[in-house]
């Protein structure tokens, strides 16, 4: 797997932020690079049956809108797990293939991205979190790198099981 860079082309706080998750994204898709469809399907941990190259990158993907369209903006959730499936986002993802899912994921990743270049650090949430607190999108920002580097170090693994491949 090929390295991209980390380093913001510019150093105000907006940049380094967005960077940071761009790069956290690329390096998720990079490490589906070359598998198949099988292959990404494939639980290998006996003990989290839901984690999938598939469910990771779907959880990925729904985790960003979850933050970003209903904690931020206030917009209803219509993402696809319910009070009995919390987790339904990676069950349902061996149902596709992983090329439609990584594309959705850059798709959104782009409307993010635009939502993001034009609203202020400092804007509140619409809804709450935790204890009635409303974060701001800085805030948001920071979670969604260290949620999506988190993960990366699943795909790290998932991906050496499957095929030995390892990554920077």
């Amino acid at each position: 797997m090929t390295r991209i860079d980390d380093t913001p082309p510019a150093w105000d706080e907006r940049t380094q932020l967005t960077t940071f998750l761009d790069y956290a994204r690329d390096t998720a898709r990079r490490k589906c690079e070359g598998l198949t469809a099988e292959q990404a399907r494939e639980a290998l941990l006996p003990g989290s049956p839901l984690m999938t190259i598939n469910g990771v990158i779907n959880h990925l993907r729904w985790v960003e809108y979850y933050w970003f369209r209903v904690v931020l903006l206030g917009e209803e959730d219509e993402g696809p797990w319910t009070d009995e499936d919390p987790d339904r986002e990676m069950r349902v993802a061996v149902d596709f293939p992983l090329t439609q899912l990584l594309d959705a994921y850059a798709e959104q990743s782009v409307r993010h991205r635009e939502l993001v270049a034009g609203t202020d650090l400092d804007t509140r949430a619409q809804r709450a979190v935790r204890g009635g607190l409303r974060v701001d999108l800085r805030w948001i920002l920071l979670h969604l790198v260290e949620e999506t580097a988190r993960h990366n170090g699943h795909l790290d693994i998932l991906r050496e099981m499957l095929d030995g491949t390892t990554g920077d």
